[in-house]
């Protein structure tokens, strides 16, 4: 018997059942999801549920707008892409393509190190530390804004785009760097013009990521954006989020309330799947081309 063999097919046994077990976790969580959130759309249409511009769910008669949560979500995780993105990819080059030994592992180190903070801890220091000097600064009557949320996303979100931007980046083959040099490139040409576009897929992977990771965030969002179920007119008003809304209403919620925010983790299930579809589609077509 071919012992080689034996363990090349164990293992990748081994593998599909774990992939086949994901998915069909996935699939139960979203059947569960959709057993205990479905029967709220026979009692609030789904369109009212999405445009309502009240969340009231304790008051008589109850309100279950998400809208303003909607766009709480959003623009809490679109301000903190639109910081984390640029600083990630600038991070991510600087630790791939120029820093050297022992100041590149330190930078690695370091940026592991950020993952470790629990986000508890940043959601206190934002909401103690943070805001007060948001507050201060731009003249505020509560440093708890969609602002202060966005602060504090992007820098979670930070490790996940610039590991995940790094390796894609050192995975190009050093045969690129060396031809684009041979034909009278600069270091920095070579970066933009043939190590970046080769690395295009898995930075958009890593985008993807930290989008997915400032969406699914609940204690910063939670104890830093206000929790005001009001739609905001600028990022430095308080917000509530759709994962703090689960997370801070959870507990004490019953009957419809309950089907309410089981309705509102199906929203977020959908989300995070387009999310990934997007991904998918463009690290895909990325390679097509």
């Amino acid at each position: 018997m071919d012992y080689k063999a034996v363990k090349e097919f164990v293992v990748e046994k081994a593998i599909l059942v774990c992939g086949l077990v994901s998915i069909i976790g996935v699939i139960l969580i979203f059947f569960f999801l959709l057993r205990e959130g479905g029967s709220f759309f026979l009692k609030v249409p789904l369109s009212e549920f999405l445009t309502g511009k009240n969340w009231y769910p304790t008051s008589t008669p109850p309100q279950f707008g998400i809208l303003p949560l909607l766009l709480g979500s959003l623009i809490v995780t679109g301000g903190a892409v639109l910081l984390a993105v640029p600083l990630g990819v600038c991070g991510a080059i600087f630790i791939a393509e120029v820093a050297k030994g022992s100041l590149k592992e330190f930078l690695k180190s370091g940026v592991e190190l950020i993952q470790a903070i629990p986000s508890v801890v940043l959601g206190f220091l934002g909401a103690k530390v943070l805001g007060a000097y948001v507050m201060d600064w731009f003249g505020l009557d509560t440093g708890l804004t969609a602002f202060t949320a966005s602060l504090l996303l992007a820098f979670m979100a930070l490790p996940t785009i610039i590991s995940v931007m790094e390796d894609a980046v050192t995975a190009v083959p050093h045969r690129y760097r060396e031809s684009a040099i041979a034909m009278g490139a600069t270091r920095w040409q070579t970066i933009y013009r043939v190590v970046l576009p080769a690395a295009a897929s898995g930075m958009a992977a890593a985008i993807m990521l930290g989008i997915g990771r400032a969406i699914g965030e609940t204690m910063v969002v939670a104890m830093a954006s206000g929790n005001a179920a009001i739609i905001p007119k600028s990022i430095f008003d308080p917000v509530k989020t759709l994962t703090a809304t689960i997370a801070t209403e959870m507990g004490e919620a019953t009957g419809t309330h309950a089907l309410a925010l089981f309705a509102i983790a199906i929203v977020l299930f959908a989300i995070t799947l387009l999310v990934n579809v997007t991904a998918d589609f463009l690290i895909h077509r990325k390679r097509v081309k």
